[in-house]
């Protein structure tokens, strides 16, 4: 999943970007206010960790306009800013969580998986179809109680998938979640990987809408 970090704290944002890969995200970095505003307004996110004290323009600022403009991704608040007048601002404008400097990268995570997953209408970090089961919090997934070993763009393709089930997700939208639109990959990519994943998870755990792109469904047939 593609996520957008606002940090101009150098050592924190590059803290942030290496916690969120290795938790199987694709991740873009921006420090000053301006560029997230048009990152947010043009690009599309499963979410933003967006800093208020930024230079350019103030996080809030950016985080109004955003709303302003029809922008609906979920955005996790970060800021040295502490008190509760601040926090009413952020969420009033609207931020789907807010979590005060200094943090734990565990709890930021957690959070961070929570609001994606209530942007994509679910609760649980658990998910299942059929026999197979998808543990966020834990990157793992089973078939038939029985772990199946993913590379990490397999994995990144099949929790994108399964966050989104019951929804085609085209071919473009799994590419910009999966590799970033920086990485070079060619325009067979999603195609070989969506094989390989279905080798792992079963012939019938992805469909393809022809034209469309692909989906998970709801329930197994």
């Amino acid at each position: 999943m593609r996520v957008l970090v606002v940090e101009d704290d150098r050592r924190i944002a590059a803290d942030l970007e290496r916690a969120l890969i290795a938790a199987g995200y694709v991740v873009e970095v921006v420090r000053d206010g301006e560029e997230a505003w048009f990152r947010g307004d043009t690009e599309d996110y499963a979410a933003v960790i967006l800093d208020l004290g930024l230079p350019g323009m103030d996080g809030l600022a950016v985080l109004k306009r955003w709303r302003q403009n029809g922008r609906v991704m979920p955005v996790l608040i970060l800021t040295a800013r502490g008190s509760w007048a601040e926090r009413v601002d952020g969420i009033d404008a609207g931020a789907d969580d807010y979590l005060p400097k200094p943090f734990r990268i565990e709890e930021l995570l957690a959070r961070l998986r929570s609001i994606v997953r209530r942007s994509a209408g679910h609760a649980s970090s658990v998910v299942s179809v059929g026999d197979i089961t998808l543990d966020e919090r834990q990157m793992k997934i089973c078939v038939g109680g029985i772990p199946v070993t993913l590379s990490p763009l397999e994995y990144r393709l099949a929790a994108y998938l399964f966050l989104h089930r019951g929804r085609v997700v085209t071919q473009q939208e799994l590419s910009e979640n999966v590799y970033g639109q920086d990485d070079a990959h060619d325009s067979n990519a999603i195609e070989v990987l969506i094989g390989r994943v279905r080798k792992k998870l079963g012939a019938g755990a992805i469909e393809t809408r022809r034209g469309f792109g692909y989906l998970v469904p709801e329930r197994a047939p």
